[in-house]
């Protein structure tokens, strides 16, 4: 089932196969706000407290951009380890997600094709849907990846050798 890089290979996978991915990750206030700075976004919405307690949400909300990588990160060991993103679709925040809620998520694989100019590899369409500790769904997409074939992945036969510190 998995490659020397771990993770699925085209073979393993079925359409309308449902992946629960094992990780969670509870986001921190540090985490929205180093990710928000880094990415130069403005909006007060994410690093502001009083700011954000004057609006309808009454408290910061988490980067949607942070989520998206955070959902997806969440799904690489099971649908993208031995691949290559070729997009997202479909990307839908129903519910907002906030400093210190936990996210889990969860992937159905939704199509399956070899590819036609990579024969040692394929294309799987996927859904991802992000969800928090109370079951909420904060995130869905849908992802389209090139993965490769079992006896096409790409291995590394040697590693340095690490150096003794004196």
């Amino acid at each position: 089932m998995t490659s020397s890089t771990g993770g699925r290979c085209f073979e393993d996978f079925k359409s309308g196969q449902v992946i629960e991915h094992p990780l969670g990750r509870t986001v921190t206030q540090n985490d929205n706000i180093w990710f928000t700075l880094l990415t130069n976004n403005t909006n007060p919405i994410h690093f502001d407290a009083h700011y954000a307690a004057h609006t309808e949400f009454g408290r910061p909300l988490v980067n949607s951009a942070f989520t998206i990588a955070l959902v997806t990160g969440l799904s690489v060991s099971d649908m993208s380890q031995n691949a290559v993103n070729l997009g997202w679709d479909e990307v839908r925040l129903p519910h907002p997600l906030f400093e210190g809620d936990t996210v889990y998520a969860r992937s159905e694989v939704l199509s399956l094709r070899e590819s036609r100019s990579r024969p040692h590899q394929g294309v799987l369409t996927f859904k991802t849907s992000g969800y928090n500790q109370h079951g909420t769904v904060v995130l869905e997409f849908k992802r389209t990846v090139l993965v490769y074939r079992r006896a096409h992945v790409p291995s590394v036969t040697s590693r340095p050798s690490m150096k003794e510190t004196p």
